[in-house]
């Protein structure tokens, strides 16, 4: 309400919760980015709003690197091809659109890119994630302490990074999988899932599942990459089972 945002009825509208560099030029940029995809595949950017959060509740050096934390909500499509968009539909679109901007920041020239992060972009979920402790969580996005705030379901995980280097942007996940442990053929995991790039089809991605490629975010951790792996499989018609 405070920001005039007029949110759509639940399903109808997406939350991107995106980690942004914290120099202005830079993260208007990103957002500039985010933004013009999202309007290209059809969406209205309702707003932007500051994550509320308490840089005091974490440690020194999350609170060192910490990102700009920001959320972007959009609504869906009342284009006439997208009238009749069902929530499945929907998610799949958020997929892509966040895809297709995590690969063209990626690719481009702006300062501190590598800052860019997108934790969850859903009509359903939203993903609360960073370089903290679990009773930090609710100190630090202190929002999630209020009592208006109410979910059907709330999954909390915590492990400590072991073959990664701790960062904000590599903190598990968890759009699909919550995973521990390690993989440990990682790389022939990766080269095997971009080998079979050229034969993936889906008619659930109208002919423009190229834009979801590479499936795996280069970069990632061994659970970061079988996450895109599941989320991939899932958006192109398999059940998570």
């Amino acid at each position: 309400g405070q920001l005039g945002i007029q949110l759509p009825e639940l399903g109808a509208y997406g939350v991107a919760m995106c980690f942004l560099p914290v120099e202005k030029h830079n993260r208007l940029q990103c957002e500039g980015v985010f933004e013009r995809i999202a309007q290209e595949e059809g969406l209205t950017v309702l707003g932007w709003r500051d994550t509320p959060v308490n840089g005091d509740a974490v440690g020194r050096e999350a609170r060192a690197s910490q990102p700009y934390i920001e959320q972007m909500f959009v609504s869906r499509p009342q284009r006439s091809e997208h009238a009749g968009l069902d929530e499945e539909a929907f998610e799949r679109l958020l997929y892509r659109i966040r895809r297709r901007t995590e690969n063209e920041i990626a690719a481009s020239e702006i300062d501190d890119k590598d800052t860019f992060y997108v934790p969850s972009f859903s009509c359903r979920t939203i993903i609360y994630k960073g370089l903290m402790l679990a009773p930090q969580i609710e100190k630090f996005y202190f929002e999630l302490a209020n009592p208006l705030v109410t979910s059907a379901l709330c999954l909390v995980h915590q492990r400590f990074s072991t073959n990664t280097f701790p960062s904000w942007k590599l903190a598990h996940p968890y759009r699909y999988v919550a995973h521990n442990g390690e993989i440990n053929t990682i790389r022939g995991n990766v080269s095997w899932m971009t080998a079979r790039q050229s034969i993936l089809e889906s008619p659930l991605h109208e002919g423009q599942i190229a834009k979801l490629f590479p499936v795996i975010s280069p970069g990632g951790s061994d659970s970061a990459s079988l996450d895109n792996a599941v989320e991939f499989l899932f958006h192109s018609g398999r059940s998570l089972p």
